[in-house]
C-alpha cells in the first residue's frame, strides 16, 4: 500500500534529526541556503485566436534533384562534388549566369574546378562525407563560396533511388560549420560584439528534408574567442 503524505513527511523529519545527531563528521548534512520559488510561464492573451499559417517563409527545408547527377551504386562518395555544384549553377541561372547575378563570380571560378577544392582559385571547399539521414549510408556536406560577396553555401545531400538530391541549403556569412548526430550547427556572426548566431538543421525522417530546428543568438565564451572547433568526420577524395 502506498505510504500517505503524513507518514513520508514524519519519515523525513526522523532521518534529518538522526542525522543532525550524529558525529558531525565530513558526511553529515548541511544547510544549501533558500531554495528559489519555481514560477511558472505566464500566459499572456489567452482570449487571442492562434494564427492558422505563418507570416512569412521561416526556411521549411525542401528538396532538389540535382539534375543529370547520379550516383554510382548509391554511393555518394563516388559522385563529384565539381558535377554537383554546376547541376546547381544550371539549376538557378538567375543566381549565377548574366553580369548582374549575386553569384555570377561563383559559375565562373568554377572553371578552376577540375575535380575537388585543389586550385585557390576554385569556390568549391571540401565536401565530408557522414551519415546524417539515418540510414546508415554517408551523405555529402558541401560548402563553397558565393562569389563576389563574402557568404557561403553550406549543402547536405543524400542519395535516393540513385539520385543525388539535395535536402538542405543554407546561404549566410559563416565562421564555422559543424556535425552533431543528424545535425549541421552553423556559427555566423553577429553585430553584437561578443555575440554570434547558430542556427541548427536537423533531418526529420517524414519531411525528408533537414529543417531549421534551432535559431539562437549566444554570447560567445572567452575560449570561444580563442578557439573554433573543426568538423571531424572524413573529407572526400
Amino acid at each position: 500500500m502506498p505510504r500517505t503524505r503524513p507518514l513520508r513527511t514524519a519519515l523525513a523529519v526522523a532521518l534529518l534529526a538522526a542525522a543532525a545527531a550524529g558525529c558531525g563528521d565530513a558526511g553529515e548534512l548541511r544547510g544549501a541556503g533558500a531554495t528559489p520559488t519555481a514560477t511558472s510561464p505566464a500566459k499572456l492573451w489567452p482570449q487571442l485566436s492562434p494564427a492558422a499559417s505563418p507570416a512569412w517563409d521561416y526556411d521549411n527545408g525542401e528538396s532538389e534533384v540535382m539534375k543529370g547527377v547520379t550516383a554510382p551504386g548509391g554511393d555518394i562518395r563516388r559522385v563529384d562534388p565539381v558535377a554537383i555544384v554546376r547541376a546547381e549553377i544550371a539549376q538557378h541561372p538567375d543566381e549565377y549566369a548574366g553580369s548582374k547575378a549575386p553569384y555570377r563570380e561563383t559559375a565562373r571560378r568554377m572553371a578552376y574546378c577540375v575535380r575537388g577544392p585543389a586550385d585557390e582559385r576554385c569556390p568549391l571547399l571540401k565536401g565530408y562525407d557522414r551519415d546524417l539521414t539515418g540510414d546508415g549510408r554517408p551523405d555529402l556536406t558541401l560548402g563553397f563560396r558565393l562569389l563576389p560577396g563574402t557568404q557561403t553555401a553550406v549543402r547536405v545531400y543524400t542519395v535516393e533511388a540513385g539520385r543525388v538530391v539535395q535536402v538542405m541549403a543554407n546561404d549566410d556569412a559563416v565562421s564555422g560549420v559543424e556535425l552533431a548526430g543528424h545535425s549541421v550547427i552553423i556559427h555566423a556572426p553577429s553585430d553584437l560584439a561578443d555575440y554570434e548566431y547558430r542556427f541548427q538543421w536537423t533531418w526529420d525522417p517524414d519531411q525528408k528534408v533537414m529543417l531549421l530546428t534551432h535559431d539562437e543568438m549566444l554570447r560567445l565564451g572567452k575560449h570561444e574567442h580563442r578557439h573554433r572547433r573543426s568538423p571531424s568526420p572524413s573529407a572526400t577524395p
